[in-house]
């Protein structure tokens, strides 16, 4: 298993890690709602929230099952920025990371069908 630590880009770490700090002391409401359903092993699996990974800081990963959780709120509905997850997919799956990613309002309105998700994927 990879140590946290290895994950990050050494040369941008502090700079990331001050953005991740703020992003986790002040998370969206959909990431509060996930977070209080996967933290302390609820899944049976360890997850970090606002962990940073190469130069990207992810919502959430399970660094055991090498997979990472995506909420995207609804400025994700934008061109520009689904050309900016596509690419921010496709460099995770090159470090090794399988990406889920979620919309808030699948979060709101059936949070069972998102942990069943996530599940299946600690299950694979």
């Amino acid at each position: 298993m990879k140590q946290a630590y290895n994950t990050a880009s050494p040369d941008r770490y502090l700079l990331l890690k001050e953005f991740a700090k703020r992003q986790k002391k002040f998370p969206t409401d959909a990431e509060s709602i996930l977070w209080e359903h996967i933290k302390s092993k609820q899944l049976g699996v360890k997850f970090n929230r606002q962990h940073i990974i190469g130069d990207y800081i992810v919502d959430f990963v399970c660094l055991e099952k090498q997979f990472v959780i995506e909420v995207d709120g609804e400025y994700h509905d934008e061109i520009e920025q689904q050309e900016a997850d596509t690419l921010r997919t496709k460099d995770l799956n090159a470090m090794g990371f399988t990406v889920i990613r979620f919309t808030n309002k699948e979060i709101f309105t059936d949070i069972d069908a998102v942990l069943d998700q996530i599940y299946d994927l600690i299950e694979q």
